[in-house]
């Protein structure tokens, strides 16, 4: 179904702006869990649909937010392409939407780039019910200030996405993954050195007994990667690829809380209590852990990094690593500038906006 809910959204948001109403943006509803609780009246905006223009030739695609993911990967993959930072549906009813303003990227990120990476442009509804659109549909930009990628992991905060236009890249002829076995600091060294060398890596992931190296590219070329790896050839990657992306694999299930580590990729074993799935090549620590939040974020910060609460019981405080007093003014600055009266998905990524 297709379908342009501009007017009315817009409508929406008026009104709800002249009542003093707080909005929260729903979709698919893919991913209830990231973030802190959301408040607010909702507003519905899965249905507003559909593939706006789509240039296999010049590898760009622009899509309504209210798309769902699905779509567009299988129209991708009718022509062998495909979206390089391999989101996360987390449900059959994930959208592009939902996706960019989330900003999870998949396996694929460390060698493939980030969702912020391939947004070529965005048209948005700020809260004063205004349309706005920034970017367009090549790489280059001269304003000085990229304000379509300022969407990406902002949570709706500062407006609700209408379209957005992304570049796309074609599918690699040949893939394959290798398996070795190592301690979690060999792990971490191996994955580093590969990553300085000219090997085809597309993912690197370590479970805690095995690394997990997909390799991708021309036949040739991935070939000659196996060859010099050596290792064992996994004649499941897919279905493994597919859990850790997913969060489907088995180290994610159980109560525990699920956190979120961004350190550099080679930081030595982090002494937190709690199990480890280690993915980017070592930039991304996943950690299931009851641990105090303090500690977990004071542990990521030592480490050049941060932590997020990814997932489990919240207690009303922050789920994303808290800014310094100057960050978050000019976060606060950001969003009065896009949402004056505050009415967008308010508290959803800190309880200051």
């Amino acid at each position: 179904m297709t379908a342009d809910l501009s007017d009315f959204l817009q409508t929406s948001v008026r009104e709800a702006a002249a009542q003093g109403i707080a909005i929260n943006i729903t979709g698919g509803n893919s991913k209830p869990f990231y973030g802190r609780v959301a408040t607010g009246k909702p507003l519905d905006v899965i249905g507003h649909s559909g593939i706006v223009s789509y240039e296999p030739t010049e590898l760009v695609i622009t899509a309504r937010a209210g798309t769902k993911l699905t779509q567009i990967e299988s129209l991708l993959a009718a022509h062998s392409q495909m979206l390089a930072f391999e989101p996360p549906h987390f449900g059959p009813n994930a959208t592009l939407g939902g996706t960019i303003a989330c900003g999870i990227s998949g396996p694929r990120r460390p060698y493939a780039g980030a969702v912020r990476d391939v947004v070529l442009g965005v048209k948005i509804l700020n809260g004063k019910g205004e349309i706005l659109t920034f970017g367009g549909q090549v790489m280059k930009n001269v304003a000085g200030f990229d304000v379509s990628r300022l969407m990406v992991g902002a949570m709706g905060t500062l407006g609700i996405l209408l379209e957005v236009s992304l570049k796309v890249l074609p599918r690699p002829a040949a893939e394959e993954t290798l398996c070795f076995e190592h301690p979690p600091a060999q792990a971490i060294e191996q994955m580093n050195r590969w990553a300085g060398s000219s090997l085809p890596l597309s993912a690197a992931a370590y479970d805690g007994q095995a690394i997990h190296v997909r390799l991708s590219g021309s036949e040739a070329g991935v070939r000659s990667a196996r060859s010099r790896l050596g290792g064992a050839a996994d004649s499941n990657s897919a279905i493994f690829w597919h859990a850790l992306r997913e969060h489907e694999h088995a180290f994610f299930q159980g109560d525990s809380c699920l956190w979120r580590l961004s350190v550099p990729p080679a930081t030595p074993p982090l002494n937190l209590p709690g199990r480890w799935f280690i993915d980017w090549g070592g930039a991304q620590r996943w950690l299931k852990s009851d641990a105090p939040a303090y500690h977990i974020q004071q542990a990521a910060t030592q480490a050049g990094g941060h932590a997020t609460q990814y997932s489990g019981p919240q207690d009303g405080g922050d789920v994303f690593q808290p800014l310094s007093p100057a960050l978050m003014a000019l976060h606060k600055r950001i969003k009065t500038a896009f949402d004056p009266l505050g009415m967008l998905n308010p508290g959803r990524l800190y309880a200051q906006f």
